[in-house]
């Protein structure tokens, strides 16, 4: 887990050293405390990483000595075949244009995506894929 806490490490001390670079060019605040923010989340990432891969036994990818079968051999399943998340990504897709458009785009949004995710939960429960 070392190398994930380096990688946020060296993520925010990119985001803080440009923070400093586009405050002392543009004078922007916004912008600057975006930037400074964005530093700041590296830095939590980076810290809860460190902080836990002290106290976690080392991982078979961070031992040079591990076999490959010290891995997990199942990493989660993935449905090759769903369409449901083309759904779920087009009514959020509405809820976002709803927010800049009319609030019943919203509402329309809201209801297909509720549908869509009610889909996608119970797609191994029925039909052809059920177990």
């Amino acid at each position: 887990m070392k190398v994930e806490g380096r990688l946020f490490a060296l993520v925010a001390a990119f985001f803080f050293f440009i923070a400093l670079v586009y405050w002392y060019v543009s004078r922007d605040p916004i912008g600057t405390t975006a930037l400074v923010m964005s530093g700041a989340l590296g830095f939590l990432v980076a810290f809860y990483i460190l902080y836990t891969s002290k106290r976690v036994y080392p991982r078979p990818e961070d031992r040079l000595d591990a076999e490959i079968d010290e891995a997990d051999p199942e990493y989660g399943f993935y449905s090759p075949h769903s369409w449901w998340p083309l759904a779920v990504g087009f009514s959020t897709f509405l809820v976002v244009l709803g927010l800049i458009f009319a609030v019943w785009i919203i509402a329309l949004g809201v209801a297909i995506l509720m549908i869509s995710l009610v889909g996608w939960l119970f797609e191994y429960y029925r039909k052809d894929f059920a177990t």
